[in-house]
């Protein structure tokens, strides 16, 4: 269980630890470009060796499509032993119903609610999808180019610079 003390990254997959051309088929998800699912997944292991407090939080239409459990089955090891959540669980589909559809929110929306429930203060996004965030919230969003990711050496230092100052701060 999430405590307001634990320093949290939301991951999203598409646009972060792959392009974002993925598509969900019934055999499972299929990248229509260069490359392979979970590609620059490595990169990521690799900057949270640095930070061994920091879990994660799937913000990712993959657990809604998949399931927490099937999704969290896709990354490696070393991340998927680092999720305790997820942004999405099948319970909303019955609490969001009267409501604006989940999908009509944006990301921002998902984990600024996530976050808030959890009474989370020490937390960021990595994510390829910057629409919704507020001014005073922009600063916890690591945007990724949806075509390189993680794959880009510049968005891994703002990552690491990212996560160095959330965790220093408390």
């Amino acid at each position: 269980m999430l405590t307001p003390k634990h320093h949290v990254l939301f991951l999203d997959f598409d646009g972060v630890l792959h392009p974002d051309a993925v598509y969900l088929s019934r055999n499972g998800p299929i990248l229509r470009s260069d490359g392979e699912l979970f590609m620059w997944a490595p990169n990521l292991e690799k900057v949270l060796i640095k930070f061994p407090t920091v879990s994660l939080v799937l913000s990712t239409s993959w657990v809604r499509h998949l399931g927490f459990k099937r999704a969290t089955k896709y990354l490696p090891p070393a991340l998927g032993s680092r999720v305790v959540g997820a942004t999405w669980h099948s319970s909303m589909a019955k609490e969001w119903a009267d409501d604006e559809k989940w999908d009509g929110r944006t990301r921002y929306q998902q984990i600024s609610r996530y976050a808030s429930r959890a009474q989370l203060s020490s937390w960021i996004s990595l994510d390829d999808d910057a629409e919704g965030w507020s001014v005073a919230a922009v600063g916890r969003l690591v945007s990724c180019d949806p075509i390189r990711g993680l794959g880009k050496a510049s968005t891994l230092r703002f990552l690491e610079d990212r996560l160095n100052e959330m965790v220093s701060r408390t």
